[in-house]
């Protein structure tokens, strides 16, 4: 049975971080031993687990059924251990984080500031970019990530959500009819983030059909920023975060176009592999951000 178990967490190991031989180096051993406990346990089953190839690992339908069991033995095990553990006081060590550009002006990088001052034994390696990482293959520990998530193997949790308005630069404004409607908008030049571009804006408002758009963009970018900027300089529409376009309306640079129909909000969750330490310091920064 003890060898059993063994092999199980191995094998939860290896799905988590991707290949036997990053769950090697995570649990000093060697690619080998991994690969041949992942075997033992296969044939002690009598079935495969993993699809190997030599690009990827993926799990059989017996592997995804078994993983969740092996997860809940090693969630069960940590917490045990931590129980008893006299270790567990202020918060200590160095996280590497991954998030979008544009959350740099959020409050959400004070509230970054605020679990540092709090805990000053935490070391923190921040990425800003509007390039989605490579969670595990890059070597990150968080990746804060805006949008609407896909399903994922990754752990998530929603922060919150970011409220979207559609602006425009007054002097792009200045010689164009007041529209009435969305759908005033459809024939004007439009600038749209490359990330959301597949999903249509649908506009709301109280005691009206929703009404759904089809703009055909004149500039795609990839950066929160610079769609902001574009759409100051006069190029056109676009939806920023409300906290992007604020400067801009107060100075009277930007106005917000249609103000009283609303789009969707943007998620703003957390994402990180299953094999984070339950109690552990990315958990500690996850619930500091969520509360």
């Amino acid at each position: 049975m003890i060898d059993q178990l063994r092999q199980m967490a191995i094998f939860a190991r290896t799905i988590d971080h991707g290949s036997f031989r990053a769950a090697a180096r995570a649990m000093n051993l060697s690619p080998s031993v991994v690969s041949q406990q992942v075997s033992d346990l296969e044939k002690r089953l009598g079935t495969a687990l993993i699809y190997r190839s030599t690009r990827r690992l993926s799990l059989t339908r017996d592997g995804e059924r078994l993983l969740s069991s092996a997860r809940a033995m090693l969630d069960a095990a940590e917490h045990g251990l931590q129980s008893v553990s006299d270790q567990a006081g202020e918060p200590a060590g160095e996280l590497r984080i991954t998030m979008p550009a544009v959350l740099a002006r959020s409050k959400l990088a004070d509230q970054i500031a605020g679990f540092l001052v709090a805990n000053r034994n935490v070391q923190l390696s921040v990425d800003f970019s509007d390039t989605r990482k490579n969670l595990i293959g890059d070597g990150f520990d968080l990746a804060i990530r805006m949008g609407w998530l896909k399903d994922s193997a990754l752990i998530t949790r929603k922060l919150g959500s970011v409220n979207r308005r559609l602006i425009a630069a007054r002097s792009y404004l200045a010689n164009r009819p007041r529209p009435g409607s969305p759908a005033d908008l459809n024939d004007w030049d439009w600038l749209d983030l490359s990330p959301v571009t597949a999903r249509r804006p649908k506009f709301r408002k109280a005691g009206h059909k929703t009404i759904t758009l089809k703009p055909t963009s004149r500039i795609s970018v990839n950066d929160a920023n610079a769609l902001y900027q574009f759409a100051r300089a006069g190029a056109g529409l676009a939806f920023v975060p409300d906290f992007l376009a604020e400067d801009g309306v107060r100075a009277g640079v930007m106005e917000y176009v249609l103000p009283d129909w609303h789009v969707e909000d943007i998620g703003i969750y957390a994402v990180w592999p299953h094999n984070a330490p339950k109690h552990g310091l990315t958990r500690h920064l996850i619930d500091h951000l969520a509360g």
